[in-house]
Order: C-alpha cells, then structure tokens, then sequence
C-alpha cells in the first residue's frame, strides 16, 4: 500500500520537477532572462508578480496536460475493452452499457459515456475524462462476477455522479492551484536559502533547493488533495442514491466492503492516478494522505441522510 501512495505522489512531484527542468534548461541555453522568475523587485529581491505568474503556468499546465489525456491513458494503463452499444456484445455488456445509459439519463448527462470493462480480480469500478461529454465508465471483470446486479446498479449510479457533479474538472483546478503554490513556495524558499552560501555555490544550491522544497511542499499540498477527495466520494455516494435509489447504494457499498481483501492483478494499473478515480480505495495509510474514507463512515453517513 505503501507504493500505491508513493506512485499516486511521485506521479504530480515528477511533472512539476519535469517543467521546472525543461524551463532552467531553455534559460540557460536561449538566454532569456531569470528575472522572469526571481527579479529584482519586492521583498528580499524577489519579483513576486512575475514569479506568481511563471507558478501560475506551470502549476496548471501539468494538470490540465493530465485531464486533457485522463481518459486516453486510463483506456491504455487499464487494458479497458471499450462496449459499443451498436455492437456485437455478450447479454452482460449489453446490460452494462444499458444501466450506464439510463443511470446517464436520469442524471441529466446530454451525452452519454463511454462504457467498459477491464480485466482484474479486483471488485471496483471508475469513471473519468476531460468533460462530461467525453467521460468513460469502466467496471471491473471482478465486479461483474462477485456483485449481485443490485450492487453493480449502485456502483455505477455512484460512478456516473461523479461525472454528473464535474468531479474530474474540480479535481484538476485543485490540484492546479495547489501546484501554483507548490512551485511558488519553492522558489520563494529556494532563493532565500541560495543567498545563506557563497555566490559561487548558490546556483547549485538555488537548483536543488527547488527539487527538495518542490517535493516537500507536494506532499502537503497532497493531504488538501486527498481531503477533496474524500469529501468528493460522500457526495458520489449522496448521488448515487439519488439515481439508484439509498438501499442498492448502500448494498453497493456493503458489498465493496467484504470483498476489500480481493487480490489485485498487476502492479500498476492498479495505482497511482487511476486509484482516485475509483469507487473502492483500499490504501491503510494515514488518513490524510488517504484519497477514500473508510467505507464503514461512507455507510453511516448515507443512512443517516
């Protein structure tokens, strides 16, 4: 589990680190001026309107890259066989496609998803892409064959409020501004820190005070992450129920949470990005770095509704 963590947070610190690179090596090279980022302006030297808005760019540009891409790379990490609905499919897929439709429609979707299913003893299912008009649902084989068609019901309406309420937008807006302070903090702190050696040392020092500052400040900054997260999945449960009605969500629910224990099949189509999107997380990490609630809360808080 500890992995599954590591990989979900090296994933965001390594597109950030990548950009930042990318930046030093073209200043260095074309020689534009630094002082785009760290000008001679304003407290301690430090331009800070131009280095909010170099944050700005690059603290949005590696999350929108990441959204405009979500549903493509999730097709390829999780070998997503794609259902189409005028085609030749098994009484099962066609049963899938169906609920994902009608489950669509009553949530108001003009545009229906794209519908899938991926191979993996694990029990789970998610939903992501760029817009609701270009959103895919994907379930698991695992979920079909352990889930009576009540819980399968109830996950899929739990999917598809995700996509209903702009889960995948807001995530990415989030983790932008999020990024934008990632970056902004860590140059601020990389230039204070530059300026404690002597002058031949501080570009060396500037450059990986940056790197340890990013990853650091990408760690914090991943606990407001999960913390939405969390708060996204009681909203698609509330949702869920709306659609599917409290009692198969709850079922749903239930049933994810005795079959918690199913092992996975690969090592990572399972984890990293794609681990937030789904219905189920079962990482056993410090709570706050947790991108799911504990199941049993999830319950509580949809029969107290």
């Amino acid at each position: 589990m500890a992995k599954r963590l590591f990989l979900f947070l090296l994933t965001n610190i390594l597109v950030l680190t990548t950009i930042v690179i990318v930046w030093s090596v073209i200043v260095t090279f074309t020689g534009v001026s630094g002082s785009f980022i760290n000008g001679a302006s304003g407290l301690a030297g430090i331009n800070y309107g131009s280095l909010m808005i170099f944050s700005l760019l690059v603290g949005f540009i590696g999350s929108f890259l990441s959204l405009g891409m979500s549903r493509i790379i999730a097709k390829k990490m999780m070998r997503v066989k794609m259902l189409d609905p005028n085609g030749q499919l098994s009484s099962q897929e066609r049963a899938i496609v169906e609920k994902v439709h009608r489950l669509s429609r009553t949530a108001g979707l003009m545009h229906m998803p794209q519908v899938g299913i991926y191979q993996s003893r694990e029990v789970n299912a998610f939903a992501t892409g760029p817009t609701k008009k270009r959103s895919l649902v994907a379930v698991s084989s695992g979920l079909l064959n352990e889930m009576d068609d009540d819980a399968v019901e109830g996950v899929i309406a739990h999917e598809i409020a995700h996509v209903a309420n702009g889960d995948m937008v807001t995530m990415t807006l989030l983790q932008g501004i999020v990024n934008t302070f990632v970056v902004f903090l860590s140059r601020i702190a990389a230039i204070l820190v530059s300026r404690l050696v002597r002058e031949e040392l501080q570009t060396v020092v500037h450059f990986a005070s940056i790197i340890i500052f990013q990853i650091l400040f990408s760690i914090l900054g991943s606990i407001v992450v999960a913390a939405f997260s969390r708060y996204r999945e009681y909203r698609a449960d509330h949702g869920g129920a709306d659609l599917a009605g409290r009692d198969k969500m709850a079922h749903a629910l239930r049933s994810l949470k005795s079959r918690t224990a199913m092992a996975q099949t690969s090592d990572l189509t399972d984890d990293a990005a794609i681990q937030t999107m789904k219905i189920n997380g079962k990482s056993k990490m410090v709570s706050l770095f947790s991108s799911h609630p504990p199941i049993d809360e999830r319950i509580a808080r949809l029969e107290r509704r």
